[in-house]
Formats: C-alpha cells, structure tokens, sequence
C-alpha cells in the first residue's frame, strides 16, 4: 500500500474492478500459498505479466488482508509525570492495538521520548482515530507516526 498520507481507501465489489486487479491479487494468492515458486510463475498462471504484477500487487488486497499485519511506529514526546505510560499504554489497549515494542529514553529536563510499534490487526478503531486520541492525552506533548 502506499505511504502517501493523501492516499484513501475504497470499498468496491471485486466485479466491478478491472480484470488485472483480480488478477494481481490471484498471483498474490498462488505465491503466499506457496502454488507458484516465483512471481514469473505467478504471474504467468493468473494471465498477467511480470510488470502488471509488480504495478499493482502494494495497492490492491483482498478486504480482509487491509489492515492484516500493518505495523505502525509512533515516536511520542511524554511529560515525564508518574502514571504518564501507563496512561500511554491504557489508550493503546483501549484501541485494542498490539504493542510489539516499547522503548523509552531517560527522562531529561521532564520530557521523556517513547516509541512503540504496534500491529493493527484487531484494533476497534482507525489508526487516524488513535491518533487523535494520543494527541488528545493529557501528558503527552507530541506525537509523530514515523513508520507503517
């Protein structure tokens, strides 16, 4: 998918889609179940070339592999006041995210950095809506979405 920040992301019908998409996300399938060995096989048993494949297979997914496996990497600048991550931590939870990695620096003149990665799959709102509630949570200065 692309890391454009404009980027949107639309709900259609895979009928009403132009051929090759089907045809990209087929090839997807044939190589993630392992019944092609590479991408030329792939593309090749779904009728697509090579190049079609590699245009489209970052922006066409099947609905339910959206948000499947995305990390994404918040870069947070916390006040340092006792409770301050957990209270952190508890708005991750309470989106229902997965954190991978928490990594905090030393406090220095009351500010303290954190990142945390956290995998999407399953969360109960959008990553936009966490954001915003990061954004919102008292103690935390800045937060920045550095990778995903």
């Amino acid at each position: 998918m692309h890391n454009n920040p404009s980027s949107r992301f639309y709900l259609v019908e895979s009928n009403m889609l132009p051929e090759i998409f089907r045809k990209v996300v087929y090839a997807k399938e044939l190589l993630q179940t392992g019944e092609a060995a590479t991408v030329a096989e792939a593309a090749s048993n779904a009728g697509i070339s090579r190049s079609a494949y590699y245009k489209y297979k970052d922006s066409v997914s099947p609905f339910q592999d959206m948000e499947r496996g995305r990390i994404i990497t918040y870069h947070i600048t916390l006040r340092d006041r006792r409770g301050g991550l957990s209270t952190l931590l508890s708005v991750f939870a309470g989106s229902g995210a997965n954190i991978l990695t928490i990594n905090q620096s030393i406090p220095i003149n009351g500010i303290a950095l954190v990142t945390i990665s956290a995998e999407t799959t399953g969360m109960t709102s959008s990553s936009e809506e966490l954001l915003e509630k990061l954004q919102n949570t008292e103690g935390i200065k800045k937060v920045e979405i550095t990778a995903g």
